[in-house]
């Protein structure tokens, strides 16, 4: 049965939540158990946990590469459970994956135009929209007709945020943004998820930068062995940030 299709909204922001959600890769293997979250709008949610806890398998989940096999996915209260990814895409659910995922042997304009195929027969919204991001992020304004392939990281992750924000998604799913950095660039990412937050996009960032990550978040959520761990404030964390990644170091 197809799941209801939600009628975009004038507001960006739009409440996505896990509820009570187990799935897996394997038939008898679950990476998570039991797993509730809930990213608030207008509000910045991080995702954190050790190695192996389930962080990226969740923000699949509510991506929509991946089913729960108990449970349901809600988007502004609607049931998506069932729903790909492109229509969740088309719901306003747009993903910045782990590592680079821009097509090297693509300019940075084919780029940008592949972020936003969804509205390609309204030419004139297309090309705007391709357009609004190169003014948002002049530094790849010249870039324009470059290969993609020949970028730096930081011009790469740069023009892989605008790819992510073509559509003007009503929710951001954000895992790893920072990996594989040098310092100076990590420092430029958390400009820019700060220039989000200050817009009040709706978000769900999973980074393994945890300080870095805690001090832009209003609500935080841990997992542990697949599970739900802790959940409180940004404020909630502060004083427990170092044990809790010496216990994740340790396990």
């Amino acid at each position: 049965m197809k799941s209801k299709m939600i009628a975009p909204s004038a507001d960006q922001g739009v409440e996505l939540s896990v509820n009570g959600v187990t799935a897996g890769y394997l038939a008898n293997d679950m990476v998570l158990e039991n797993v509730t979250v809930t990213v608030e709008p207008g509000k910045v949610t991080v995702l954190l946990g050790p190695n192996g806890s389930g962080k990226s398998t969740l923000l699949r989940i509510m991506a929509g590469f991946l089913k729960p096999r108990v449970g349901q996915v809600t988007l502004g209260g609607v049931d998506i459970s069932t729903m790909g990814p492109a229509d969740r895409l088309s719901q306003g659910i747009s993903v910045l994956p782990q590592g680079r995922s821009i097509f090297p042997e693509l300019s940075v304009e084919e780029n940008l135009r592949l972020g936003a195929w969804q509205i390609r027969h309204d030419r004139q919204r297309f090309a705007g929209a391709v357009d609004a991001m190169f003014e948002r992020y002049p530094t790849i304004k010249p870039m324009r007709h470059k290969l993609a392939g020949s970028l730096s990281g930081g011009q790469a992750r740069i023009v892989e945020f605008a790819r992510t924000l073509i559509l003007e998604p009503r929710v951001l799913l954000i895992d790893e943004p920072s990996v594989g950095l040098a310092p100076v660039l990590v420092d430029g990412v958390y400009d820019e998820l700060d220039r989000l937050k200050e817009e009040g996009r709706t978000i769900m960032l999973v980074d393994q930068n945890v300080k870095a990550a805690v001090d832009l978040a209003d609500s935080v959520y841990t997992l542990a062995y697949g599970r739900n761990h802790l959940h409180g404030s940004r404020d909630s964390f502060e004083g427990q940030l170092d044990d809790l990644i010496k216990q994740w170091l340790n396990l």
